[in-house]
């Protein structure tokens, strides 16, 4: 880099006045200011410091201009944006105060202008043909977080009024570059949740999405669909041996990751207690115990767990809190059974109710999802649309679904909608 050019001693430099007319001074005026309203108006980084260099340029007619942001890690200043420089590139750094009229500006936090550069003692020589510089510093809460360095190939190329009107333009760039910088941040932050959340996705996904077990004489069907990228839902089948199967449906209250967080240490609970106790009502009646002692103030879990006895074609369940199951038998009817206390409210008993699975007997799980859909009127889908959809032999829980979903007619989903249905052949 070239040496820097120092005042003679003994000699004094006059410089010209550059004359101004009021006309060219207006069109400059107003250039300057579409050039703000455009730069604050910018919300990405990159292209907001490239706005700012190339409306400055083209406003004022300048050699080079440059935007240096300050490296708070390292401590140093960072070229951000440019244009018109041959020498420095985007990321080339200098040390602040040791640098050029940017590191000093940076330094001491005070604009800096060099009318003749050959006699300033801080201008380090750049493009051909620069005369005149002036250096600004950019500040947030008055903290030093740039410097915009603008150069012209005039002697004394700025007039009071300009560098007036340069320091005013700089503290629209500071805004504009925090406020850049905090949608920046927020993007960042919202890409990483949303790279979360679709990794949780993926894990519940995991855990859900497996086959349904194979039983002679039974069939199983499911439907798990999060209002979000994850559920608060949840169904599982587990090979308790002798031909048991154990059927759980659970529903935890609230929604998105926390409501996730909670399924996931329930469903983890419940495998490790479901053989340890022959009937649902005892299981349940152990799991509320344990959990009880963790769950968040407020928290609850509704729950409808049932074994399988294929070998005995018959089906054993407890509620705690759940809706009522849906037997299809021919007729279709809401079993109107005795539940206890939705987990995590409180000490409850649950009691255990039987039923036999004759050929043709179907026997469906759901969750309130379902039920309490809602279309464009307010008006719940309900257990009557319900009982109506399962009065044709061949439906499906997936068919439910949709039936949901045209009947909301495009109204957003606010609940989890899942369902476990048991088909006896």
């Amino acid at each position: 880099m070239a040496t820097t050019s120092m005042r003679t001693p003994g000699t004094r430099r006059v410089f010209p006045s550059r004359i101004h007319s009021s006309c060219d001074f207006v069109q400059t005026l107003m250039k300057m200011q579409r050039a703000a309203q455009l730069i604050t108006s910018t919300l990405d980084l990159d292209a907001l410091l490239q706005r700012v260099v190339n409306d400055i340029a083209d406003s004022i007619g300048c050699v080079e201009v440059s935007v240096w942001l300050r490296d708070p890690e390292v401590g140093d200043m960072v070229l951000h944006g440019v244009r018109g420089c041959s020498i420095n590139k985007q990321g080339s750094r200098l040390q602040i105060g040791h640098e050029g009229m940017v590191g000093h500006v940076a330094a001491t936090g005070r604009m800096h202008y060099a009318p003749d550069v050959d006699l300033d003692p801080y201008y380090v020589a750049c493009e051909i043909g620069t005369r005149s510089e002036v250096s600004l510093p950019l500040k947030m809460n008055r903290e030093i977080i740039g410097v915009l360095s603008v150069s012209h190939k005039a002697i004394n190329a700025f007039s009071g009024d300009q560098l007036q009107l340069m320091r005013a333009l700089a503290g629209h760039i500071s805004v504009a570059i925090e406020n850049a910088r905090m949608f920046q941040h927020e993007r960042l932050k919202r890409e990483k949740m949303q790279d979360e959340a679709q990794e949780a996705r993926t894990v519940q996904q995991s855990l859900f999405l497996k086959p349904v077990p194979l039983v002679p004489g039974f069939a199983f069907e499911t439907a798990w669909h999060p209002a979000g990228s994850v559920a608060g839902d949840w169904y599982d089948f587990m090979d308790l041996g002798d031909d048991r199967y154990g059927i759980v449906l659970a529903d935890v209250s609230g929604k998105g990751m926390p409501a996730a967080l909670l399924m996931s240490a329930t469903r983890a609970i419940l495998r490790s207690l479901a053989r340890l106790y022959p009937s649902p009502g005892e299981t349940l009646l152990h799991l509320n115990r344990t959990i009880s002692e963790d769950l968040p103030m407020g928290k609850f879990v509704t729950m409808i767990y049932a074994v399988l006895d294929a070998r005995a074609r018959e089906i054993t369940f407890a509620s705690a809190g759940h809706l009522r199951p849906l037997l299809i038998n021919g007729e279709s009817s809401f079993l109107e059974v005795d539940t206890g206390l939705p987990l995590g409210l409180g000490t409850s008993p649950y009691p255990d109710h039987t039923i036999a699975l004759k050929p043709g007997t179907r026997l469906l799980f759901y969750t309130d999802g379902i039920t309490e859909a809602m279309n464009r009127s307010q008006e719940e889908y309900g257990p009557t649309r319900l009982l109506e959809h399962f009065g044709d032999p061949g439906a499906c829980v997936e068919g439910l679904i949709e039936d949901v979903r045209r009947f909301g007619d495009g109204s957003d989903q606010t609940d989890d909608a899942t369902a476990v249905l048991i088909r006896s052949r």
